[in-house]
């Protein structure tokens, strides 16, 4: 590219001319050899002048007048074709540079970004994913964002829970308890644009926001609450109050999880908080055990009174009908003794004496006619029997010497009606 050299371009252009008041060389010679001092002599260029040397020069070069200075001299061959050249390259380069400039232009999206393109630095629109083009630099320029990568902000610590960040983590709970919780907040781009253009710093925004919105939730709770059954429902809350002040500023920000990292008293007071939980602990193992003991006793003590209960309801029914059954087996006697009163006393007592005689094992036996009592052991003859297979045919005068004093039964029977009769 020998026409936009420097030297070309001081070839063409009038920087030495005589008219910017240097004088002439012999006159720079005599006044000191080139001091570059003005003599009182010296005059300001014309600039007309100036003007119509610059335009006679571009006229060379573009090939718009053959004059070499304009001033009406012939044409000189040589100079015309230097001029054509110098115009060639000029438009070829030209060219190229527009080419280059325009080309500029192009740029890749990848899948799963989003091209946002400015012009003059204000959003114009959004590309999508392949091969785009806008007007090259400093017309437009352009910015590629993820829209589809989940990114992690964290709050309390950082990449590790080892690496606590106090002021984060610390917080206030409504009982007025601290309490250090560290979460990690995982979130995509819904808006290329918002995310761009509505935030100056996007990740610390982000997770100011995040820890505005924890800080508000665990404000409104106790502290039980937080470190135990509440841990869910405090991350969903915080969820739902960040998407909402994400929505309101118009910051392109899509919550996708919450996660509760770590719950714990501050590392000063853990000690004690520790020996408070285990008695809470014990308190609950003691109950525990309190009410398997009642498990176990209560019910037995129930049965136990339901088998009472029954068997006196069983025992007042077994009374009741018993009574009821003697008092109807009196109105029958009763009635029968009104009809027949002798035969009627006569069967009570042989029924009377037989219930006796039945559960008696021994009987003195009185004889009327004289003082002599006889005296029958029965439960022994009953041993005897039951104890050897002879016993029976021993035991039979027995037998006869207790059933010879049976007829004073009837005689008293006989003595008592008679008495009654009278």
């Amino acid at each position: 590219m020998p026409f936009f050299s420097l030297q070309n371009i001081r070839r063409y252009l009038p920087l030495r001319h005589d008219l910017w008041g240097r004088g002439s060389q012999d006159e720079g010679d005599s006044s000191g050899k080139g001091s570059g001092r003005k003599t009182p002599d010296e005059q300001p260029p014309d600039l007309d002048k100036l003007w119509k040397s610059f335009t006679d020069k571009l006229n060379q070069l573009f090939k718009k007048n053959g004059n070499a200075g304009g001033d009406g001299s012939e044409k000189n061959p040589k100079r015309d074709s230097n001029a054509a050249k110098g115009t060639l390259g000029a438009g070829v380069i030209i060219v190229l540079v527009l080419g280059v400039w325009l080309a500029s232009g192009f740029f890749i999206v990848q899948e799963g970004q989003t091209g946002v393109v400015m012009t003059f630095g204000k959003f114009s629109h959004m590309t999508t994913s392949g091969f785009n083009w806008r007007w090259p630099y400093p017309i437009q320029s352009h910015e590629l964002v993820n829209v589809s990568q989940v990114r992690t902000v964290e709050v309390g610590y950082r990449s590790t829970l080892k690496n606590k960040q106090p002021k984060e983590a610390l917080m206030l709970t409504h009982d007025e308890n601290i309490i250090d919780i560290q979460l990690a907040v995982q979130y995509r781009l819904k808006s290329a644009s918002d995310w761009v253009f509505n935030n100056r710093d996007q990740e610390e925004m982000v997770r100011q926001v995040a820890e505005t919105s924890i800080r508000e939730v665990v404000g409104k709770s106790n502290m039980d609450f937080v470190l135990y059954e509440g841990r869910d429902k405090i991350a969903f809350d915080a969820q739902k109050l960040m998407q909402g002040i994400f929505d309101q500023y118009q910051s392109g920000v899509q919550i996708t999880n919450v996660t509760m990292q770590g719950v714990q008293p501050p590392e000063q007071v853990q000690a004690s908080f520790d020996d408070a939980v285990k008695a809470g602990q014990d308190r609950e193992r003691q109950k525990n055990e309190g009410q398997a003991y009642a498990n176990d006793v209560i019910p037995k003590a129930r049965g136990a009174a339901s088998r009472l209960l029954q068997e006196a309801e069983g025992y007042r029914g077994r009374i009741v009908a018993n009574a009821e059954g003697d008092a109807s087996r009196f109105k029958q006697v009763l009635s029968a003794y009104q009809k027949a009163p002798a035969v009627t006393r006569d069967r009570m007592y042989l029924e009377t004496m037989q219930q006796i005689f039945a559960n008696t094992t021994k009987m003195m036996v009185d004889a009327k006619s004289s003082s002599n009592m006889l005296y029958v052991p029965l439960d022994k003859l009953i041993s005897q029997t039951a104890a050897s297979p002879g016993g029976a045919a021993s035991a039979a005068p027995p037998a006869e010497t207790a059933a010879a004093p049976a007829p004073p039964a009837p005689a008293r029977a006989r003595e008592s009606r008679e008495r009654e009769s009278r």
